[in-house]
């Protein structure tokens, strides 16, 4: 008998929640290693390259730590691809995940409100109740306030210049500034960048998530009864609204624990969901585009919920399971589909990234078809254009491979080029053999170009296509046959 008693005895709510981890813990710890890699990531380089960086400036991407120029752009729609991809899956497996877990909006209100003001500087109360804004008609809290924004601005603009250290190199961002005069453009993005940071995150708050970014409005549109959220349980806690959409509003005065119409429904009233959220949302009406799933009323209601010895009636969890009763569903068509998708994008991305050119070659036509010379021959002038994107100097020369008969006059030698450099060459072919018996019109004849790295010619090497012009018969005929007579 003392052992059953012992066995039905209350634990308490320190024992209930033993071992319990709250989601506002876990998130802190991602936003660390978020932060870490988004300040520290720009500053690693192998071979010079970085992860990622988009420089306009020398006209280069570097990507997964290889650097292409920008000529070779046609990554960047597979890195879009991925990108839009990679929100749609998300979205459809972990709703608002991103913006609650890794949005630098939501770690950036989360530093300036619940680290800046209520830990350090104590201008809130406490971080649980997030819709009770602090007294400013007192003199101390307008100081707070103050010192707040001041904190917060010099963070800002670490915050702005970590954003264009994937713009420019951090190494060459640092030599810029100290000469603000020469990089105007810089110092004022730097500033811009800044004083947006300050005003959204300090003025425009959370009103970004609801009403400016576009993301809430397409969840909608993905989300199914699979995607998992933070979801209230109205079968445990009871129906707390009546009505539909905004014309919902609540059955229980708000003065009372229970529910006026059920008793024995698990919501004391206590609305620690609603004080805590950060976007001033009540999680018990239902799905809301508000929602950012931060899971700040998972955390809030399984602390009350501990006190009855009972789970949270705010779960993070899907409508399928919630309402149902089944298991939610991850390996489901649609996600399979985004995921297979995304799978297909990375294997483009890389199979394309791995066959980088290590020189480029761009070929232009003089506007002059042809010239027929003094001794007969027929010369077509180009212009190329050489560029080393190696790590190395190297020697270049070039040939034509399907026309024996056209021959190179100038250049007549190889030349070098530098790591990284550009360079223009003035080239003449020209061919002294009939190689179109056409009189009725000149003839643009293909012709395929090798251009290649002298001392690595098997590795460094690019084919271009250009056409040489071919004079009409009759006018080259001519034209020879009148130098014969001056001779």
């Amino acid at each position: 008998m003392a052992e059953a008693e012992k066995t039905t005895k209350p634990k308490g709510k320190k024992e209930y929640l033993k071992g319990w981890i709250p989601y506002r813990i876990k998130r802190y710890w991602v936003y660390v290693v978020a932060t870490v890699v988004a300040l520290v990531l720009p500053w690693i380089t192998i071979n010079g390259n970085h992860f990622f960086l988009l420089n306009f400036d020398h006209k280069k991407l570097h990507l997964f730590f290889t650097s292409f120029d920008m000529q070779e752009l046609y990554l960047m729609p597979f890195i879009l691809m991925l990108l839009f991809l990679g929100i749609f899956a998300v979205t459809a497996v972990g709703g608002r995940v991103w913006c609650g877990w890794a949005c630098p909006q939501t770690i950036f209100r989360v530093i300036y409100r619940d680290l800046i003001e209520t830990k350090i500087l104590k201008l809130r109360k406490r971080i649980s109740n997030k819709q009770q804004e602090p007294d400013m008609s007192k003199p101390v809290n307008q100081l707070k306030k103050l010192i707040a924004i001041l904190i917060w601005s010099v963070l800002a603009f670490i915050a702005a210049a970590d954003f264009l250290w994937y713009f420019v190199p951090p190494e060459e961002f640092m030599q810029y500034i100290q000469h603000p005069s020469e990089h105007g453009l810089l110092m004022g993005t730097l500033i811009g960048t800044a004083l947006f940071i300050i005003i959204d995150i300090v003025f425009i708050k959370e009103n970004f998530c609801i009403y400016i970014c576009p993301y809430s409005r397409v969840q909608s549109v993905l989300y199914d009864d699979d995607t998992i959220m933070a979801i209230y349980d109205p079968k445990r806690g009871g129906e707390i609204y009546t009505g539909h959409g905004n014309d919902r509003h609540k059955q229980y005065d708000k003065k009372k624990d229970l529910l006026a119409d059920n008793p024995n429904a698990e919501c004391v009233a206590c609305e620690a969901c609603v004080t805590v959220c950060p976007t001033h949302i009540d999680i018990r009406k239902g799905l809301q585009l508000e929602c950012i799933n931060c899971l700040e009323c998972v955390d809030a209601c399984t602390t009350v919920q501990a006190a009855f010895e009972r789970p949270s009636l705010v779960q993070w969890s899907s409508e399928h399971e919630i309402y149902e009763g089944g298991k939610t569903r991850y390996t489901r068509p649609k996600v399979l589909a985004y995921f297979g998708a995304l799978a297909l994008v990375l294997v483009a991305l890389f199979m394309m990234g791995s066959t980088k050119e290590n020189m480029l070659l761009n070929i232009n036509k003089s506007t002059r078809l042809y010239k027929i010379t003094d001794d007969g021959k027929v010369q077509n002038d180009y212009i190329f254009l050489f560029q080393n994107t190696d790590r190395k100097d190297h020697d270049y020369y070039f040939e034509i491979v399907d026309q024996k008969d056209i021959k190179i006059v100038r250049p007549k030698e190889k030349f070098h080029l530098g790591a990284g450099k550009k360079k223009k060459k003035v080239v003449i072919f020209e061919t002294d053999k009939i190689l179109v018996k056409n009189t009725t019109k000149d003839v643009p004849i293909p012709i395929t170009i090798k251009a290649y790295a002298v001392d690595d010619p098997k590795n460094i090497v690019v084919f271009r296509k250009t056409i040489f012009g071919f004079p009409r018969l009759d006018i080259l005929e001519k034209k020879r046959a009148e130098l014969k007579n001056k001779k």
